[in-house]
């Protein structure tokens, strides 16, 4: 292959597998997900503006719910605009630059929400497990500190990530997926992967391990404490409210787990990998504000009289 052919060229344009659906089908698919993305801009919009105009929703709990809403809409859009236009065009092609941002920011998406949902974790378990230090353990520098780990260790590690992909030659324009990642780029790929495939072997069971590993520490510390509390009122809203953090954060990991898995498994059903795919992208960004924030008291009243004052003001 001369030199030349093994140079990227960002300008083509790559074919993706698509949804297959006849237009009626597409235009019903189109509609759900124009909505849904509607939902997700709203009640996460609601959460930010509610936490950020309050001085009292300043904490740091509010504040990682913050991240957690940014994080959301950083993955929501980088899906839902190219799937409706793809619905209602018909559209099966995207510019490889495009699908390089896409992957991008997919995967800072996906590690994010995974260090985010730790680092709640963390702050639930002082909060539950150490009430009398909860001020000092999470003081304001010791937040920033959390905070900048989370995005700078997200983005480093990404960053490396697609710094090895872009070395690669590209002898292939389809992808076997309904939206770019690294896994299916590197299908795409004329070369010697065995680097790529270890590092990224390596950071996602780096990751899996520190995380989980933590969660589930912080998870039973909390449990062993809500049991060995003689109120039953604290008891049960700890044990309610770490209970749908928990269900949130395992739908997460086993929706990406078996997207990652999907592409070592040949004989998979296409459409269930596309559901799969489509649901780990679309669930917990629909979930997470409701469950997180608009569950939670606090956020719910000030957004409101927020909302209401506003609007009968103006």
């Amino acid at each position: 292959m001369s030199s030349a052919g093994n140079i990227y060229n960002v300008s083509s344009d790559l074919s993706l597998q698509g949804f297959d659906l006849s237009p009626e089908k597409a235009f019903v698919a189109f509609v759900f997900a124009a909505l849904n993305y509607i939902i997700i801009l709203f009640c996460n919009s609601f959460l930010l503006f509610t936490v950020i105009t309050n001085k009292g929703l300043h904490g740091p709990m509010y504040i990682l719910l913050l991240n957690l809403s940014i994080n959301d809409l950083i993955g929501s859009t980088c899906l839902f605009p190219h799937m409706m236009r793809e619905l209602l065009f018909d559209t099966k092609t995207i510019p490889f630059s495009i699908c390089i941002t896409q992957a991008f920011f997919i995967h800072v998406y996906a590690l994010s929400a995974v260090f985010i949902l730790t680092a709640m974790a963390y702050d639930r378990y002082v909060a539950i497990c150490q009430p009398m230090r909860y001020t000092t353990i999470m003081s304001k520098l010791h937040l920033t500190k959390i905070i900048s780990l989370v995005w700078l260790s997200n983005l480093t590690l990404i960053a490396i990530l697609f710094i090895l992909l872009l070395r690669l030659p590209r002898c292939r324009s389809y992808l076997t997926h309904l939206y770019c990642d690294n896994p299916s780029l590197l299908q795409l790929v004329c070369a010697d992967m065995t680097i790529n495939n270890l590092y990224g072997l390596l950071i996602t069971a780096l990751c899996q391990v520190l995380t989980v590993g933590l969660i589930l520490y912080t998870y039973l510390r909390i449990l062993i404490a809500c049991f060995h509390n003689k109120s039953s009122d604290t008891r049960s809203k700890a044990l309610q409210t770490c209970g749908t953090h928990l269900v949130v954060f395992i739908l997460f990991e086993c929706l990406g787990l078996f997207t990652i898995i999907s592409y070592r498994i040949k004989n998979i059903s296409p459409h269930l990998r596309k559901f799969i795919a489509v649901g780990a992208m679309i669930l917990p960004p629909t979930m997470n504000p409701i469950i997180y924030g608009l569950r939670t008291k606090e956020i719910r009243v000030k957004g409101i009289k927020f909302f209401q004052r506003k609007v009968f003001t103006s």
